[in-house]
Order: C-alpha cells, then structure tokens, then sequence
C-alpha cells in the first residue's frame, strides 16, 4: 500500500472478515474520503464480498467525487475497463461465497443423513429429565432443582421449554430441534 502512494497516516485495517459490513476500520476509513480522493484497497475482496455492499461503496465514492483502486485486481474506477471489472470481480466474489455456503449445507445435510447431530450434547440427560420434572411437579422450586442436580438455571430453563413444561400439572407442546 505505501508503495502504491498511499500515506502511512491514511491506511486503515480491519481484523474481521471481509463479508461483514460493519467493520470499524472501513467506517472509518469511508468517513475519511473527500472529493477528488481515491480509496485504493490491496483487493477488492478486503472491502466486502457482497456484490450490492461494494456496488453502494463505489457508488457512494462516485458521488462524493472520490475514485476507487484495487492494487491486486488493477482495477480504477475512473475509467470504464475499470468499473467493468469491478463489477466482474465483486460478481465473482459474490459467487464464492455463495460456493462457500452451498458446500458448508451439503456438509451438514450429509452429516445429519449419517445421524450426526450438531450442537453440543444436552447437559441433562433424559433419566435426569425425568427426576428434575418429577421434582417439579412434586413442588419443589425451580432454584432447590438447580442446587439438587447441580444444573445452571439457564439449562433448567431450556430444558423445561424442549419438553414443553409451563408447570405443575401443565405440558405445553415441546420446542423440537430442528
């Protein structure tokens, strides 16, 4: 970057992912820019893998009088080769990560076929479910339960919701996971 002419005092740099929008360092760094600047990124995927978030930016910059350089693509936005890549390349970015997440279902859809389950395993198990709901409806507190069998309140909480318990006596319908 400093050898492409950008001024040391001028580069910003995000630590997070280049899909998130709402990056500290690209805030800043956008709020910056003034008319006749040029926002040069090392890539064009760095300032954000989706297709319309980079088309806003750059049209943002188009109407703040400020250009756009990408070093890695040679793409410049002050001329139409320029812009034409640019949405090329934003397009193939978008596409990708569209790959990306298509694999990452097909993954989790075979794992489930194979009867993996996601998630970590249940902190109570179903003998305890029982003991805990039979304390229940036995009249104990929700608070004595957790001491008992040594459970987070939280977990209690859930737990009570997936089998569908509202109280002595009351079985709503249980939260299957889906």
């Amino acid at each position: 970057m400093l050898a492409a002419g950008v001024d040391e005092r001028h580069l910003h740099q995000d630590r997070a992912s280049g899909a998130r929008d709402d990056r500290p360092g690209l805030k800043a760094c956008l709020g910056e820019l003034r008319e006749g600047d040029v926002l040069v990124v090392w890539k064009i995927d760095r300032l954000g893998r989706s297709l319309s978030h980079l088309i806003r930016i750059v049209d943002d910059l188009k109407k703040r009088g400020v250009a756009f350089r990408s070093l890695t693509e040679a793409i410049d936005t002050t001329n139409s080769h320029g812009a034409f890549l640019f949405n090329l390349f934003g397009s193939l970015a978008e596409y990708e990560r569209v790959l990306i997440t298509e694999r990452v279902n097909a993954g989790l859809a075979a794992a489930r076929r194979r009867g993996r389950k996601g998630g970590r395993p249940p902190t109570i198990d179903a003998e305890k479910v029982e003991q805990v709901l039979a304390a229940l409806e036995a009249g104990a507190s929700k608070a004595s339960v957790c001491r008992t069998f040594k459970v987070a309140r939280s977990t209690l909480i859930d737990t009570l919701k997936r089998t569908g318990w509202t109280g002595p006596g009351k079985i709503g319908t249980p939260e299957l996971a889906v």
